[in-house]
């Protein structure tokens, strides 16, 4: 199927009930091939609780859990946000056909969502959770977050998520407070600054508590505006790490720039704007655009993410379709009924088809962006528990099938240790890091077979906490191995030595289809093919496709 066929689930008439999930769902391939039965029976079935690891014992050494991957979506956008199109239904229905384990519904903090679309939103998601029995589908917020941009917010079902997800929004928003600003010369920026974290703080004991069993916090399209600055970025997560694990490494509207389809100055992402007196001063212009469809900040090796990752804490990236318009549907908002508005009614009418493509930016959740998130057992506290251990890895363009890193000493023969976690060593130990790929096997939806082009291995030293806490540069972070592995397909391992130094370091990966990359932002010593900036309107998703994984952190014996 190519991207301008309308699917039949995008016609809300059809009952997802009707439609064939054979071959959709991970959940189905897993359970018949046998290893949910192995690899889940980890878990309590009675809790739903991911077993615990064993506490550090100080040795060297780690053995991380074996692992399946689940793919999912954790901002998308329906009929109860004021600027977006869709049905529950409709949306769904898309990432089923797209292979979507888990979704998470954010909607647009307002006065309308607040007052009534939460809660009608919320028997909503109860109807499209029976109806994709086979998909975990979450429901949460679009936070506006004081002083600075979005973040979604989303918890685990139960009794208060509905409830929970009111109350902060009443209390926490920026947007519904009027604890917007947050430029440099506005006077109630120290004040709105100290609510953002005022009110993950509170997430965090709501959770403490037992009101809900758990919530999660991940910051949205984090240079679109430039107004997430470094040191807002810090207090989010030092507020309550266990809640604020990260940001969109990816944001969504990556259809954005689709040549000859929005405009002569489209960019992917939509990331199209200039610094503001909002913005943080410190960010270069170049910091505004998107680098292979990625943020800047994410796609910038030894820029901010790894300037916080070199603090030695994780800090997780993820992608995602930020689904409001889709690119080539047909469909267009409804007419609203007399006396009817957003803000009366917290829903919009349901969309109308008109056999004409409509102006959009955005793709059906999964068709384009995914987020994998390796779990020990299948449910929604153990998507979460994965998200917040930092075993994630994204792609675009479905380009690879599967990946699974493992980093090990080269003294031991167990597992090691994955995505998010740490491996204990000695100075000058010999390791190996793992990397098992999986090539695509069979086109995309846009009717291309995706071919990985190269690997890269992104090495940083870890230094600790940083005295500026508005650093954006991770001086010691560079592409430390690059691997050709053009021409290769089905399974294969990558077997990479690494040797421990005198300190810490991290390693993450990072790889894409080969067909537009150059000397990265800092310059071609640090990162000799990165990702690049497309031309203005000139931006084909499809013709440029990355993956990247989260760290794996190497803590070094009296470093």
């Amino acid at each position: 199927m190519t991207e301008q066929q309308l699917p039949a689930w995008a016609d809300p008439s059809v009952s997802p009930a009707a439609l064939d999930p054979q071959g959709v769902s991970r959940r189905g391939l897993l359970r018949r091939a046998g290893l949910f039965g192995a690899a889940f029976a980890l878990g309590s079935a009675a809790t739903g609780r991911t077993p615990a690891l064993a506490a550090d014992d100080r040795r060297p050494g780690g053995e991380d859990p074996h692992l399946v991957y689940l793919v999912g979506d954790h901002h998308i956008h329906s009929v109860y946000s004021h600027d977006a199109k869709y049905t529950f239904s409709q949306l769904a229905a898309a990432g089923a056909e797209y292979g979507l384990d888990w979704m998470v519904f954010t909607e647009h903090s307002n006065f309308g969502h607040a007052g009534f679309g939460a809660a009608l939103e919320h028997k909503e998601i109860l109807k499209a959770r029976a109806e994709n029995p086979r998909q975990l589908i979450f429901q949460g917020l679009e936070w506006y977050i004081p002083a600075a941009e979005h973040c979604t917010v989303f918890t685990a079902p139960g009794r208060h998520e509905v409830d929970l997800l009111t109350r902060f929004e009443s209390a926490y928003d920026g947007k519904l407070l009027a604890y917007d600003k947050g430029g440099p010369a506005d006077a109630d920026t120290a004040r709105n600054e100290a609510h953002a974290v005022k009110a993950i703080k509170w997430l965090a004991a709501q959770r403490r508590s037992g009101y809900v069993d758990d919530v999660l916090v991940l910051a949205n399209h984090p240079m679109r505006l430039g107004i997430d600055s470094p040191h807002e970025i810090r207090a989010w997560r030092d507020a309550a790490p266990e809640i604020m694990i990260g940001m969109e490494g990816a944001p969504g509207a990556q259809g954005a720039a689709i040549p000859g389809w929005r405009g002569a100055n489209s960019i992917r992402g939509e990331y199209e704007n200039k610094p503001s007196p909002q913005s943080w001063p410190g960010y270069p212009a170049d910091a505004y655009v998107t680098y292979g469809g990625f943020d800047w900040a994410t796609a910038t090796v030894g820029g901010l993410w790894d300037s916080m990752l070199a603090e030695g804490r994780l800090f997780s990236v993820t992608t995602n379709s930020d689904a409001h318009r889709i690119v080539f549907d047909t469909w267009r908002n409804g007419d609203w009924p007399p006396g009817q508005t957003f803000d009366t009614t917290g829903r919009l009418p349901d969309p109308v088809n008109t056999d004409t493509p409509q102006p959009g930016s955005d793709f059906w959740p999964g068709q384009f962006s995914r987020t994998h998130v390796g779990v020990t057992r299948y449910g929604y506290r153990a998507v979460m528990a994965g998200l917040r251990a930092g075993r994630v890895w994204l792609d675009h363009g479905h380009l690879l099938d599967g990946l699974d890193v493992r980093l090990t000493r080269d003294r031991d023969r167990g597992r090691g240790v994955t995505l998010g976690g740490r491996l204990r060593v000695r100075k000058g130990e010999k390791l190996t890091l793992n990397v098992t790929v999986t090539t695509a096997s069979r086109r995309n939806p846009r009717g291309i077979l995706p071919e990985l082009a190269h690997v890269d291995v992104v090495r940083g030293a870890v230094r600790g906490p940083v005295a500026d806490r508005d650093t954006w540069k991770a001086p010691d972070t560079r592409v430390a191995v690059s691997k050709d592995v053009s021409g290769r397909t089905g399974t294969y391992t990558l077997r990479i030595p690494l040797t421990a130094g005198e300190e810490s370091f991290y390693v993450r990966l990072r790889g894409s289809d080969g067909n537009r990359n150059g000397p990265g932002w800092l310059g071609a010593s640090v990162d000799p093919h990165g990702p690049v900036p497309h031309a203005p309107g000139d931006g084909d998703p499809w013709a440029d496709t990355w993956f990247y994984s989260n760290p794996v952190f190497v803590d070094v014996d009296g470093s």
